[in-house]
C-alpha cells in the first residue's frame, strides 16, 4: 500500500492584500509524479516555496517526508531536492564541478560523492560533457544537469518548478523522458509545477488544477477528462455574434456546456460528429456564419475551461493584469 509522503492542510500565503495561495489541501503518495497545473500567477510556485521551507505559510500546515514545514525545516531540507524555475547553475564551473559543489554543501563524504556524481552524470546522459564549462551547455543540457544536481543527495522528494520553461518542444519532450526515467529507476516522488497542459498529461499520475490560489479540481488526467465526457466541438464564427450564439446553444438540451474563448466557441456534447450538422443549421437560423468546425475528445485544457471558464492562456493574461495593477498601486503609495 502506498504511503502518504506529503500532506497539505488548508495552506495559505498572503502578501499584503494579495492572497497568493488560498487554503489548499492535498496529499501526495510515495513514488508518485504529482502535478500542480495552472497559469503563471496561480500560486503554484508559492506553494512549492512553502513546501520547501523557502517561504513561511501565513496559515495552515504541511508535512513533507513526515516533517513539519514550520517546526522541522532542516529535516525537510535534508529529504528534498529542488529544481528552480530560474537557472541556478554556476556557468564558470564544469558540470562535474557544479555537482561536486552541491554534494559538498550536503556534507557527502568524498568516496560517496565521487560515486554519486558518476551515477547522476550517467542518469542525465552528460558523462561526455562533464568536464565542459556550463556556459557552453545548451538549454536542455543545463536543465538535465539541474535535475541531476537535485538528486545528488538522494532525496525522497524532488520538486520541479516549471522544469521545461523556455525550452524548445523537442528538448522539452526529452526532459519529460528523463523525468519519467528517474521516477521509474529511483522511485523518487516528484512534485511538478507547470502551465503546459501536455506536460501534466504526459507525466503526472495525478494533477491538481490551481487557479487564483485555489485547487479547483484534483484527480488523474484520465479521470478528469472522463468526468467531462462526450466530445468537444470548436467552431469559429464571423462577426460579433459569438456571445449571442452561446446563449442559444445553452438553451439546447443536448449541449452540456458552451463558452467563448478568444475567437472560438467550445461546445461539449455527446456524439459530436452527429451534432455538427445541427450546429451549422442552428447557426444559419440565427444568421450566424460558421467559418470553421473542429471536433476532439476532451483534453485537460477543456477540463480547465470547464472548472474556471477560461483557458490557461487567458488566465495568464488576467494574472498579469492583476500583478500590473498591484504594482501600480504600490507605485502610487510611494
Amino acid at each position: 500500500m502506498e504511503s502518504t509522503i506529503i500532506k497539505v492542510s488548508s495552506l495559505s500565503k498572503t502578501f499584503g492584500t494579495l492572497k497568493a495561495v488560498d487554503g489548499i489541501s492535498f496529499n501526495v503518495k510515495e513514488g508518485e509524479i504529482f502535478g500542480l497545473l495552472g497559469p503563471n500567477g496561480a500560486g503554484k510556485t508559492t506553494t512549492i516555496k512553502m513546501l520547501t521551507t523557502l517561504l513561511p505559510p501565513t496559515h495552515g500546515d504541511a508535512r513533507v517526508a513526515g516533517f513539519d514545514i514550520k517546526k522541522d525545516q532542516n529535516a525537510v531540507r535534508k529529504n528534498i531536492g529542488i529544481v528552480f524555475q530560474d537557472p541556478s547553475l554556476d556557468d564558470d564551473l564544469t558540470g562535474r564541478e557544479n555537482l561536486e559543489f552541491h554534494a559538498i554543501l550536503y556534507k557527502i563524504d568524498k568516496e560517496k560523492r565521487t560515486r554519486k556524481i558518476a551515477e547522476v552524470l550517467k542518469l542525465v546522459e552528460l558523462e561526455d560533457k562533464a568536464d565542459i564549462l556550463v556556459r557552453n551547455y545548451s538549454g536542455g543540457m543545463k536543465r538535465r544537469l539541474e535535475i541531476g544536481r537535485g538528486l545528488i543527495h538522494e532525496p525522497k522528494i524532488l520538486f520541479l518548478d516549471e522544469p521545461t520553461i523556455g525550452l524548445d518542444p523537442q528538448t522539452r519532450r526529452h526532459i519529460w523522458d528523463y523525468i519519467k526515467k528517474l521516477n521509474e529507476l529511483n522511485k523518487t516522488t516528484l512534485i511538478l509545477t507547470t502551465h503546459y497542459i501536455e506536460e501534466a498529461d504526459y507525466l503526472c499520475k495525478r494533477v491538481a488544477f490551481v487557479d487564483h490560489g485555489k485547487i479547483v479540481a484534483l484527480n488523474t488526467p484520465k479521470a478528469l477528462k472522463d468526468k467531462l465526457g462526450g466530445d468537444v466541438i470548436s467552431i469559429q464564427v464571423s462577426g460579433n455574434g459569438k456571445d449571442d450564439f452561446v446563449k442559444v446553444l445553452k438553451s439546447q438540451g443536448w449541449v452540456k456546456t458552451a463558452s467563448v474563448h478568444e475567437d472560438l466557441i467550445d461546445i461539449n456534447v455527446e456524439e459530436g460528429e452527429k451534432r455538427i450538422p445541427q450546429l451549422i443549421m442552428l447557426a444559419g437560423r440565427h444568421k450566424i456564419s460558421v467559418v470553421s468546425v473542429g471536433l476532439h475528445k476532451p483534453s485537460l485544457e477543456d477540463v480547465f475551461i470547464h472548472y474556471t471558464g477560461k483557458t490557461i492562456r487567458e488566465e495568464e493574461g488576467s494574472a498579469k493584469d492583476a500583478m500590473r495593477a498591484m504594482r501600480q498601486r504600490f507605485a502610487r503609495r510611494r
